[in-house]
């Protein structure tokens, strides 16, 4: 807690820009020429949803065009069978802030949010830390089975949430102290 993980991530989405150095990818400042372009291939998933007072596709799509397939996404992000549990199922009204569903249900929308969003990026802030543990494994393995072409940054706690990714990398005070894998 405290370490910067999170305005490492919000640096590297351009969100925030460096108070020193610059961002650079393939050699390229990404500065305001840039950075609408650069912000637009990242979906993010925080630690704490958003959530419209709308349905649940309202939710998944989230300004987006309802052109993809929102039940996917949902499938993905393990939801899917509890939105059809629902009078209305995807047309079921959330409440404000999403009072009428759990903590974990307003995660696990936030995920399939970001995975109907189709995006070169996806990155997970802490996406998966009010999920039980079957059902963080269920949505892992979802998400690395079907976005083998994205690149996902991930911060997490629990050393089991990042066991399949390929590089690990340890925060302490705002520097990266370690570098490895699960192993």
């Amino acid at each position: 807690t405290g370490s910067g993980k999170s305005t490492l991530m919000d640096l590297v989405m351009g969100l925030l820009y460096p108070q020193k150095g610059a961002l650079l990818v393939d050699s390229i400042q990404v500065d305001d020429k840039y950075i609408m372009s650069w912000r637009n291939i990242f979906a993010h998933v925080p630690q704490d949803i958003y959530l419209l007072d709308g349905t649940f596709a309202d939710n998944i799509a989230f300004g987006n065009n309802l052109t993809g397939d929102i039940n996917q996404a949902a499938t993905n992000a393990c939801i899917y069978d509890d939105i059809i549990l629902k009078d209305e199922g995807m047309l079921s009204m959330l409440g404000e802030r999403g009072i009428k569903i759990s903590g974990g249900q307003k995660q696990r929308i936030g995920i399939a949010r970001a995975l109907y969003k189709n995006v070169d990026f996806l990155v997970l802030d802490e996406a998966t830390s009010a999920l039980d543990n079957a059902t963080e494994a269920a949505v892992m393995k979802n998400i690395m089975n079907t976005c083998k072409n994205m690149t996902i940054l991930m911060i997490a706690h629990r050393l089991s949430s990042i066991k399949n990714f390929d590089k690990i990398f340890v925060l302490d005070k705002g520097k990266i102290v370690s570098v490895g894998t699960y192993d």
